[in-house]
């Protein structure tokens, strides 16, 4: 079994999906896994000159690989239904090549209720935190006692341990920053983000091959606390990167990028393959800046950042291989 992992390094909407995307297309895997979160995520993908945003499916689908929405996910059957549909008319045979994991937990109209009511924390009102909340406290559904769902059942253990030649895609949702014990509390996710999270959905830590954390160039954040400096400048970039969350709609708050962070973020979750994307944005923009060690510093081209970026990361995480650095939709 080999395994490779794909999360996000700040506060979500770093382009995962793009990213998984095109792995799928360039790899041999058998599975694509999600393994966190709900239909919070908003994962956008450009496949075939189309765009298509997905919530709970995997990018696996659009390659033909068996994509299931792993154990550690909460999953939603009217959106899951809704996007089996979109998916078909659109020529994506997702019927065939979706699975969930039996032991997958189901949010119900309960809990999308009470999420609808959150004012403090900014949540997506999809109700994946009452889901989590009553998954640990023994009292959920999960996917193997919903009748809707029982043909799209698969048992974890059968699908990966009893087949030959197994290597997985795993594809996270939101990010570190939102990570529940490692972000900003309580701005937080309800659900874990890191490397850690995937190997819960049923793999051994010596399956783990490369872990892909995606970046953005800047960062953004759709929630309740402030995190966008009275600068227009930030404006700029919402307008130009086009800054809306894919799942709410609503405006993501932009601020420069946190090293520091961003640091803390490759070293705990092991990354091997870097990947700064938006890239375009700032070109556009004019301006390139990062804090570091709590400083604001600010650079003449797209070159300097680069060539800072390249050396530091390198240094400070020696199992760091590859950066990339992309301003395009659909590659890296």
């Amino acid at each position: 079994m080999i395994a490779d992992v794909v999360l996000g390094l700040q506060h979500g909407d770093e382009a995962k999906g793009k990213v998984t995307h095109q792995l799928c297309s360039k790899g041999n895997y058998t599975h694509v896994i999600r393994f966190n979160g709900g239909c919070n995520a908003g994962h956008t993908i450009y496949h075939e000159g189309k765009k298509f945003v997905t919530h709970h499916i995997p990018a696996g689908v659009f390659y033909g690989i068996h994509s299931i929405i792993g154990p550690g996910c909460v999953i939603d059957p009217e959106q899951f239904f809704k996007e089996i549909k979109e998916l078909e008319e659109a020529g994506i045979p997702a019927e065939t090549l979706v699975s969930v994991a039996k032991n997958a937990h189901v949010i119900t109209k309960v809990h999308k209720d009470e999420d609808g009511k959150d004012t403090k924390i900014g949540t997506t009102k999809r109700g994946n935190g009452p889901a989590y909340r009553d998954k640990y406290d023994r009292k959920g559904v999960r996917a193997e006692d919903t009748p809707c769902l029982k043909d799209y059942l698969v048992d974890i253990y059968e699908e990966l341990y009893e087949k030959p030649d197994i290597e997985i895609l795993f594809e996270g949702a939101q990010g570190f920053g939102l990570d529940v014990d490692h972000g900003d509390y309580p701005y937080v996710t309800s659900s874990h983000c890191t490397t850690a999270a995937a190997l819960l959905n049923g793999v051994p830590p010596q399956a783990v091959r490369n872990v892909w954390g995606v970046a953005k160039i800047y960062e953004t954040y759709v929630g309740a606390k402030r995190f966008q400096p009275d600068d227009n400048v930030f404006d700029t970039i919402q307008k130009v990167g086009e800054e809306y969350g894919a799942t709410t709609g609503r405006v993501r708050q932009c601020n420069w990028m946190n090293v520091d962070t961003l640091k803390k973020a490759i070293r705990m979750n092991g990354v091997t393959d870097l990947v700064f994307n938006k890239m375009d944005v700032l070109q556009n923009v004019g301006e390139w800046k990062f804090y570091s060690n709590n400083k604001l510093m600010e650079f003449e081209n797209e070159d300097q950042v680069k060539s800072w970026i390249t050396s530091h990361m390198s240094f400070s995480s020696p199992q760091l291989n590859n950066i990339y650095f992309s301003g395009d939709k659909d590659r890296i």
